[in-house]
């Protein structure tokens, strides 16, 4: 276990910052590339452990890699592995790749690490069968997930809650069936696969939220990764948090079911600009500056705490210092993810000197809190361990974080790149 301290910056700051390439867009990339048969190019793939593990997978299953080309002989060519897929502590990689394999000619065991086995799965069964899929779980409830050995019928799926990697493994599973199929969910979903999938003639919108897949061959192509706006959200909190400072990152992804964090910053009164620069598959990419100012307390939840649920640990790391109550409603989803986000922000907060309680589906922050020098804990959590260290931007002595070595899972390298944000002038 690695641990870090963080020196509060001692002047305001001022830069442009380069992110790392886009973690949810690089899974869907592979995947896509890996399913058609020939030569694709996938171009700045994130560099994060989860991303490693999805490249693990598709070697498992005869897919090559060279460079930044992925040479596969198809979904339906993909070999049987030796053994379960091992998918670590990647939840997106395991649930995309749990529908990809759902025709299979072979039964397949995906897994993970201690964490990822104790995820719930369970929202993944009833959807999948709907297609044909068997699809077996540990315990009735989690990894490792046993799927394949089934011919997919086209069906229409609706699902409870508006999850992305669900509605991705339905869609990838569904280019397999034979006949149309459709999924439908409540909104504030980020739509990234709906997108591609229209692009390359493989599906379109029947509504806002439906959308109909249109079962065929994924075609070789070119998939430019963008950078990531879950990552470039640390930086933009940052800024946030210092009165004055202000952070630019060019090139993120700004699908709109990916920057309810930004929306929120300009709710708590922090100054956002965004600019749309291009176009990849239909999903819109550009460049973010974020200035600081005195922040307020706000309401996050419906559709917004969906849009914002990766980045609602920074809500918090913003609320703590912000003039007035925050109040974080709709997001029960946080108790399911790399630890319990929901009592694992609680504790950041009160370690740091803030007031915060946990509710069933969130947590209220009363605010105005001057953050003191503190040691905190990660609890094995990428995004706590992240949050963390850019409380230290607004606090009154050194963060310490234990277990900062979790932040590795999505950016190896951020203690370095924050101190380089809170260095520029």
């Amino acid at each position: 276990m690695v641990t870090a301290t963080f020196t509060p910056p001692d002047e305001r700051f001022h830069g442009s910052h380069d992110v790392p390439g886009d973690k949810s867009l690089s899974h869907r990339a592979l995947i896509l590339a890996a399913m058609a048969e020939g030569t694709s190019r996938v171009r700045g793939v994130s560099t994060g452990h989860d991303v490693r593990s999805m490249l693990g997978a598709l070697d498992a299953l005869g897919v090559a890699f060279e460079g930044d080309h992925v040479v596969s002989p198809g979904v339906r060519g993909w070999a049987a592995p030796a053994g379960p897929l091992d998918l670590r502590n990647s939840g997106t990689a395991l649930r995309v790749l749990t529908g990809a394999l759902a025709a299979h000619p072979s039964r397949v065991s995906l897994t993970g690490d201690a964490s990822l086995r104790a995820r719930p799965m369970r929202r993944l069964v009833a959807p999948l069968a709907a297609l044909g899929a068997p699809v077996e779980l540990t315990d009735g409830c989690c990894a490792p997930v046993t799927t394949g050995g089934a011919d997919l019928r086209g069906a229409h799926v609706t699902l409870a809650i508006a999850s992305a990697q669900v509605r991705t493994a339905v869609a990838v599973a569904a280019l397999q069936a034979e006949g149309p199929s459709s999924i439908d969910s409540p909104g504030g979903f980020r739509d990234h696969t709906e997108r591609w999938l229209a692009a390359l003639g493989l599906g379109r919108w029947a509504g806002r939220t439906r959308f109909e897949i249109l079962p065929g061959l994924v075609p070789p192509t070119d998939y430019p990764v963008p950078r990531d706006p879950s990552s470039a959200a640390f930086l933009w909190a940052a800024a946030a948090l210092s009165p004055g400072s202000s952070v630019r990152t060019p090139g993120v992804s700004l699908n709109p079911g990916r920057i309810g964090f930004l929306d929120v910053l300009e709710q708590m009164g922090a100054t956002v600009e965004r600019r749309v620069t291009s176009m990849v598959l239909g999903d819109p990419v550009g460049d973010v500056t974020v200035a600081g100012a005195s922040l307020r307390g706000a309401h996050v939840g419906g559709d917004l705490a969906v849009r914002t649920i990766d980045e609602l640990p920074l809500v918090a790391v913003c609320a703590g210092v912000a003039r007035g109550e925050t109040r974080i409603t709709g997001a029960a989803e946080l108790r399911a993810k790399e630890s319990d986000r929901i009592a694992a922000v609680v504790t950041l907060l009160r370690d740091l000197g803030a007031d915060a309680d946990p509710t069933a589906d969130g947590f209220i922050v009363a605010g105005g809190a001057r953050y003191r020098a503190a040691r905190t804990s990660s609890g094995g959590d990428h995004r706590i361990a992240m949050a963390a260290a850019v409380a230290a931007t607004a606090a009154g002595g050194p963060v310490t974080v234990d277990g900062f070595d979790a932040a590795d899972v999505s950016w190896p390298g951020f203690d370095r790149a924050l101190e380089a944000a809170w260095s520029s002038r």
